[in-house]
């Protein structure tokens, strides 16, 4: 992929879910977002307005049984879909960091588009409940985009008592850190790497 098309369409088809998903990493915050999953639509919205991804996502999933299905095969598309527009991963600033405050919450994310896909999640979260969400189904969201995409990506909470509060701004803080990671590097045109490769 080059600089002026960095977009990836998946689709993943399984027993449990019928996903597709396009993505312009270059976008303004563009979305149409049914995962069937009400508190996961609002965090992809933040995702994509935060990160300035456009991004259409449709997801029929089994939430008959429960959320975690859908949540985490979403999370594996959007993986493949980054890892898909960023191609080689060459010309882009690599690294991101963001601290996002939500009230008394403020998160950080700190992400390397390194090929080498590691999630550190520090997250404590009281609440086993987001309204109708499973709040442990975020840190499987991030695990599984991760896995998929090739990320470094380490998110910790550094305060925060409401779990909306906090979900929020790990999503937020997360669109950010990443939007820095693959911004275009003013003075590197290939692998921000002294190995020459990732």
């Amino acid at each position: 992929m080059t600089m002026e098309n960095r977009c990836a369409a998946v689709s993943r088809t399984t027993a449990e879910t019928d996903i597709s998903v396009a993505l312009d990493c270059d976008g303004a915050g563009i979305h149409e977002i049914a995962s069937g999953v009400g508190f996961l639509d609002h965090m992809l919205t933040l995702l994509a307005v935060h990160g300035g991804f456009d991004i259409t996502l449709t997801c029929k999933g089994d939430i008959g049984v429960d959320d975690h299905h859908s949540v985490e095969d979403i999370g594996i598309c959007l993986g493949q879909a980054f890892g898909q527009a960023l191609g080689d991963k060459g010309g882009i600033r690599r690294y991101g960091t963001s601290y996002i405050p939500m009230d008394e919450t403020l998160a950080r994310t700190v992400v390397d588009i390194s090929n080498r896909p590691f999630l550190h999640f520090d997250v404590a979260i009281v609440e086993q409940k987001v309204g109708n969400f499973d709040t442990c189904l975020v840190k499987e969201f991030f695990r599984a985009l991760v896995q998929h995409a090739g990320f470094t990506v380490h998110i910790d909470l550094l305060h925060g008592e409401n779990g909306h509060h906090i979900i929020e701004a790990v999503f937020k803080s997360f669109a950010h850190a990443l939007r820095q990671a693959i911004a275009p590097h003013a003075m590197q045109s290939g692998v921000l790497s002294s190995k020459g490769s990732l």
